[in-house]
């Protein structure tokens, strides 16, 4: 494996992901929450490591040849993230809204789990950073594409476990009924501005 190759596809891995999102916006959210932290992380990770694999083994050509994969997922993930904001700014205003970040009794793991997949499998973005973009540029470090790929699964898992577990540091400022008020209302925000970005309003 070559490490310099290693470090170059980590650092573009982290690049791509460290913009606040729908899915970091959540992971931030069950951090807070400590509710199914290690799961969500997992699946955000896996996600990503599946399709960072699937763009340097070369699927990113198929999605450039078959362009109604990206457009699905498009107005898919814009419809999702508009019945999402809703949800939040509902939450925000709430006043049975549950305010302690050390639990959420109120969602199952099964439910927990297929909203980070959609967060992440219906964002067309995700598509274009991993499998497109990531695919594409590990092609220029042949034949190690795969100590590329490496380092930007690498990134992945690092990322989101940091930002999972890290959320809790957090904690005290929370416990306050209206920063955790703030915190939807910013989280419905997030994603009401991504919804809109992805149907072109």
């Amino acid at each position: 494996m070559d490490i310099t190759v290693f470090f170059t596809g980590f650092s573009l891995g982290l690049s791509l992901i460290l913009a606040i999102g729908a899915q970091n916006a959540f992971v931030l959210k069950q951090g807070l929450k400590r509710h199914y932290v290690f799961v969500v992380c997992a699946v955000c990770a896996i996600s990503d490591a599946a399709l960072i694999t699937a763009g340097v083994s070369g699927f990113g050509v198929v999605i450039e040849k078959y362009p109604q994969v990206e457009q699905v997922a498009r107005y898919a993930g814009a419809a999702f993230l508009f019945v999402y904001s809703f949800q939040s700014f509902r939450s925000a205003i709430s006043s049975s809204h549950q305010l302690d970040p050390e639990g959420d009794a109120n969602s199952s793991l099964a439910k927990t789990v297929l909203i980070c997949l959609a967060l992440t499998w219906l964002n067309p973005h995700v598509y274009l950073d991993t499998v497109v973009l990531l695919g594409s540029i590990s092609t220029q470090y042949a034949p190690e594409q795969l100590s590329f790929g490496l380092g930007a699964v690498t990134a992945s898992f690092v990322f989101f476990f940091s930002l999972g577990y890290g959320a809790r540091l957090l904690t005290p400022i929370f416990h306050k009924p209206i920063s955790w008020k703030i915190l939807e209302a910013l989280v419905g925000c997030i994603m009401l501005a991504i919804a809109i970005s992805l149907v072109g309003f």
